[in-house]
């Protein structure tokens, strides 16, 4: 059961942590991340200076490195459960840059796209350098990420990443279709959200577990976190669309609208107001479409509707990741689905 304030924060009425020490995911990761950035910038070694200089502009040491920081937390929560083990391999480290390499070329991709101006509070690669430059400042991130990963020499971990690439490309395929049916219609807005954003976190994690435990269920624990955990991860981000202001979220709000995006609190008012069908089919076109639907959705329940969701996913990963070996790591992940239902931007 979820309460709403008026600063669209929603809290969650039972507590996940009792007894367990509190853990910060942040302060318990930052040892892995020390130079994270500039170790990414050395895989983009580049001799032409605005390549270089497009490479290193989201790469400025300024993001909060979420995916990365996910990744080394599994790591040390999977080598303790294995042996013990309280140190992360370098080859586990890798992968924890390789996913924030790929997140970001698929950024700079989703901004040609969408023809977005602006991302993380500052203006997109497409706007400073235009669309062709954008587009292969992002292949050329995609292929040191290849390179990188190549580096680890594990055909496993290759082919558990690469599966990374492919869902990415799908998704993006996905999001450009729409379903008649209503059923259908939200199966579609899952899978589309699995593969754009939550595999990522979900093979990443799988491959960190494989390079530190030889137990494939460990792996599954670790597949099924990362999957739970980067959909419900979604599903906030487009609720936030509708409850954050444009300042807070570093993009512009009802931008999914704009572009034609029928993401989860629309799904679900449209089943309070059947009108909203025609509006999604025809991807909000029609003038005024866009100030209808927003109207819709904050007069509807979707949005609570959304975040219960997203509540259910962090609920299914806090299930998953307790089944490891007690350790600080262990918990850092399971209070780190609370942040993720917490956040505001």
């Amino acid at each position: 059961r979820f309460h709403h304030t008026s600063t669209s924060h929603w809290c969650s009425c039972s507590k996940t942590i009792s007894d367990e020490k509190y853990q910060d995911p942040f302060q318990l990761g930052r040892k892995d991340l020390k130079n994270l950035y500039e170790d990414i910038k050395k895989e983009l070694l580049v001799s032409a200076a605005e390549l270089k200089e497009m490479c290193d502009y989201y790469f400025d040491g300024k993001g909060k490195a979420f995916r990365p920081m996910i990744v080394v937390l599994m790591a040390r929560a999977c080598n303790i459960h294995h042996n013990n083990s309280k140190e992360v391999q370098a080859s586990q480290r890798s992968v924890a840059i390789i996913a924030e390499m790929i997140h970001t070329a698929s950024l700079v991709h989703d901004d040609v796209i969408d023809d977005a101006n602006s991302r993380r509070g500052k203006r997109t690669l497409n706007q400073i350098w235009g669309e062709r430059k954008a587009v292969l400042a992002g292949d050329f991130i995609l292929s040191a990420a290849s390179v990188a990963l190549a580096r680890i020499g594990n055909t496993t971990i290759i082919s558990v990443l690469t599966q990374v690439i492919e869902d990415l490309v799908r998704g993006e395929f996905l999001q450009l279709g729409s379903k008649e049916n209503e059923n259908e219609r939200f199966a579609h807005y899952l899978e589309k959200t699995f593969k754009k954003t939550a595999s990522l976190i979900a093979n990443s994690c799988k491959a960190v577990s494989i390079l530190g435990c030889p137990d494939p269920k460990v792996h599954e624990i670790a597949y099924q976190y990362g999957k739970n955990v980067g959909i419900a991860f979604q599903l906030i981000d487009d609720v936030l669309d509708f409850t954050s202001c444009a300042d807070h979220l570093g993009k512009p709000t009802a931008a999914d609208l704009k572009l034609g995006l029928a993401t989860g609190p629309v799904l679900f008012a449209c089943r309070q107001f059947p009108e909203m069908n025609a509006m999604i089919m025809r991807r909000f076109s029609k003038p005024g479409d866009v100030e209808r639907a927003w109207k819709y959705v904050l007069q509807s329940d979707g949005v609570q509707q959304t975040t219960y969701l997203a509540q259910r996913y962090c609920h299914a990963a806090t299930r998953e990741i307790r089944k490891l070996r007690p350790s600080p790591e262990r918990e850092a992940l399971v209070h780190l689905t609370e942040m993720v239902l917490m956040r505001d931007k």
